[in-house]
């Protein structure tokens, strides 16, 4: 463990604290669109990438089953979780159509490439390191409908893996897919368990790696210790971002910190503001300390006021 990791973020320099900040991910900012009925939400298991998609010919399907679709990496299968009642994030061209369903055939097909996967992952750990890459192997996955192997590796560098490529494509003879990912979707891929004791959110509640920053810390009043708001991959824990737009709307109704106001005749100054408890801290100059209701503040003019 790094030693940024053993000390208080407000004792680490600039870069330190980006250095916890996944820049590699951008938020989408899609518009509203209806999309069509019925729409269900699928996931491709060996990435735990989600996606949505739209039967044919009436295709009636239940959560479990198996489903042949086009995907990034070519024809695949995925599993059913069950309608979209309102999708999240996706624009219309995400949205996938469905084949048809995998048959007993197709099912007993993946089920064999999973042993081969493990074969597969044995190779490619032993080429690369005959080569003298530094990567670390993530998983290795059979696309079911296409002659097409994927490999997913980290590195903390770009790799030069063109004469790896060459001497998998002897092994395997069929095509090869290096895929170079951060590690936050290692963790989205691989799973574990959070600080709090539950699986990862990236793993088992939702694929979509938004931004987390550290202005969502402070904003939430949350302690800058590394340990206590970094989850496994020494990233932001996703968690952060999802109350912050919360925490952004109720701050517009209460004043900020470090403005001063006139109460009681006398200058106080907002030292601190509870969005929880929706309290608010005041210094007067008088030396009294306050804890006011935030209801009792108005914002006249674009200045504050106590009542």
């Amino acid at each position: 463990m790094s030693d940024v990791f053993e000390n208080e973020l407000e004792e680490l320099s600039g870069d330190d604290l980006l250095a916890l900040e996944d820049t590699s991910v951008e938020e989408s900012q899609g518009e509203e669109f209806v999309f069509p009925s019925p729409l269900y939400r699928l996931r491709l298991d060996y990435s735990r990438e989600g996606v949505y998609a739209l039967p044919q010919n009436g295709m009636e399907l239940s959560p479990g089953e198996g489903v042949l679709i086009p995907t990034r990496y070519g024809k695949d299968m995925a599993r059913v979780l069950g309608l979209a009642a309102k999708p999240v994030g996706i624009r219309p061209q995400d949205v996938v159509t469905i084949e048809r369903k995998a048959t007993p055939a197709d099912l007993k097909r993946a089920e064999s490439y999973r042993a081969k996967e493990k074969e597969a992952s044995r190779v490619f750990q032993q080429k690369a390191a005959m080569h003298g890459l530094d990567m670390k192997l993530i998983g290795a996955h059979y696309l079911l409908d296409e002659p097409k192997v994927l490999f997913f590796f980290t590195a903390d560098n770009r790799v030069d893996f063109r004469e790896l490529v060459k001497d998998l494509v002897s092994v395997f003879r069929m095509r090869i897919e290096l895929r170079q990912i951060g590690v936050r979707d290692e963790s989205r891929i691989t799973g574990g368990l959070g600080v709090c004791g539950r699986s990862f959110c990236c793993h088992a509640v939702s694929d979509k790696l938004r931004p987390v920053s550290i202005r969502m810390a402070k904003d939430q009043n949350l302690s800058l210790n590394s340990m206590k708001i970094s989850g496994q991959c020494g990233r932001l824990l996703c968690c952060l971002s999802y109350e912050y737009d919360w925490y952004v709307e109720v701050r517009k109704s209460m004043p900020q910190e470090g403005i001063r106001l006139i109460y009681d005749g006398t200058s106080f100054r907002v030292m601190s503001i509870n969005p929880i408890s929706s309290m608010v801290q005041l210094s007067g100059e008088d030396g009294r300390m306050l804890e006011i209701p935030a209801s009792r503040f108005d914002k006249t003019s674009g200045k504050w006021e106590l009542h």
